[in-house]
């Protein structure tokens, strides 16, 4: 008997950030559709107000709570277990967990491109200690590379000063092919 006809699908794989204290596991992923489980740690300062061009976000939480701002700056809302937000491309959103339990959520991204590579390489550099104390990498080049990879528009800076130099990082580091420090992250199982 070929027992390669017989095959077993991998358990998902959950993922520890050592410096945010955050934990994901990737249920679904591909071009089209992402569906990752977020554990938040107590406190967890989440992401901030971003928005993405083409990629849509629901945000289902299982336990806990999560605050998210959604629209604009100042617009909060709390998610509580079973309670989903769907957050269309274009809208600005942040989220972190307020409280001092654990929160639990699904994000289901749509389209997904390369947001698991992003979330696989933000993860993989907090282990291999080249983030900063909030999780930020400390290479731009890098950064830029992982912020264009997820369709990551940041509010918080001007968006023409933020598409020149995101662009220009992101020219420069496809000249000096910085994106070689970052394919290792995005296999499963790699470190």
């Amino acid at each position: 008997m070929n027992s390669s006809i017989f095959t077993t699908k991998a358990q998902p794989e959950v993922i520890v950030n050592p410096v945010t204290g955050d934990r994901m596991t990737i249920l679904e992923s591909s071009e089209a559709y992402a569906k990752i489980r977020f554990d938040l740690a107590p406190k967890a300062k989440g992401s901030p107000l971003h928005y993405h061009t083409q990629m849509s976000e629901t945000f289902t939480v299982i336990n806990g709570c999560l605050k998210m701002e959604v629209g604009q700056k100042g617009n909060w809302r709390t998610l509580y277990a079973g309670e989903s937000l769907h957050v269309p491309a274009g809208v600005h959103h942040s989220f972190h967990n307020p409280s001092d339990d654990w929160v639990a959520y699904i994000s289901e991204n749509s389209p997904a491109a390369g947001f698991e590579q992003f979330i696989r390489a933000m993860f993989g550099l907090a282990i291999d200690g080249k983030v900063n104390h909030e999780g930020m990498p400390t290479n731009l080049l890098q950064f830029a590379l992982l912020l264009k990879k997820a369709d990551i528009v940041l509010v918080e800076m001007p968006r023409l000063l933020q598409t020149v130099l995101v662009g220009t990082l992101v020219r420069i580091a496809d000249l000096t092919k910085v994106e070689r420090s970052l394919v290792k992250y995005w296999h499963r199982g790699a470190k």
